[in-house]
């Protein structure tokens, strides 16, 4: 039986990053979800779709084939056959994917995608309802959290690293109103799974956060 390690929590709470390092340290595959929501994100913004017309969401959305790559050991998601990594993780795709993975069919079109992997392969993956729907039988289940002012500072630091000039209450807004959504969305909201440990990592390090993951897999 395969090693399904699934870690959910909110946004900007380093899921993605932790992931991967403990996807290293345990020689396993990473299996970013959130960037497979992501792609299909931007394939709507591209299309100019009404995010607020579901069922032109549901509609478009069926144009959108979402894949995954791996380059010496760094995943690649393909929309439609094109790299799409570096368009990823604008603030703009973020949001625009906390409002379509929310739709039936986004969802139905990435979960068998994602339990297949998960069926072939040792992995780890990250999301908002990996534990609590995608994979509810892995072992061990993380709810990684931070508050969401460490969460927009994170974030902060990121884009003036960029060389971007980023407003620190606009972000923290954003963060929070994401929150929202993904925990009041109708369809697989983001919960913690009832067997699913919480690491909080408001006052840890990647280090700590990681060694902690790890420890829960021996």
């Amino acid at each position: 039986m395969a090693l399904n390690i699934a870690v959910d929590g909110p946004a900007g709470a380093g899921k993605s990053t932790i992931a991967k390092l403990v996807a290293k340290k345990k020689n396993i595959i990473y299996v970013d979800t959130g960037a497979m929501y992501r792609a299909i994100a931007l394939y709507i913004l591209r299309k100019g779709t009404d995010l607020n017309d579901s069922e032109a969401v549901s509609r478009d959305c069926k144009g959108a084939n979402v894949t995954i790559g791996y380059d010496n050991g760094t995943q690649i998601v393909f929309l439609n056959g094109e790299n799409v990594n570096a368009f990823l993780r604008t603030e703009e795709v973020g949001n625009t994917a906390s409002k379509t993975s929310a739709n039936p069919a986004v969802r139905a079109q990435i979960f068998n995608l994602q339990q297949q992997l998960a069926k072939e392969n040792d992995c780890i993956m990250d999301g908002r309802d990996i534990g609590s729907v995608v994979l509810p039988g892995a072992k061990p289940k993380i709810y990684l959290t931070a508050s969401s002012e460490v969460r927009a500072k994170r974030r902060f630091d990121e884009l003036i690293e960029k060389g971007e000039k980023p407003d620190f209450d606009k972000i923290k807004e954003d963060i929070e109103k994401r929150d929202y959504q993904d925990m009041h969305r109708e369809i697989s909201p983001l919960v913690k799974a009832e067997d699913a440990v919480l690491v909080d990592s408001s006052d840890m390090t990647i280090d700590e956060v990681v060694e902690k993951i790890c420890s829960l897999c021996e």
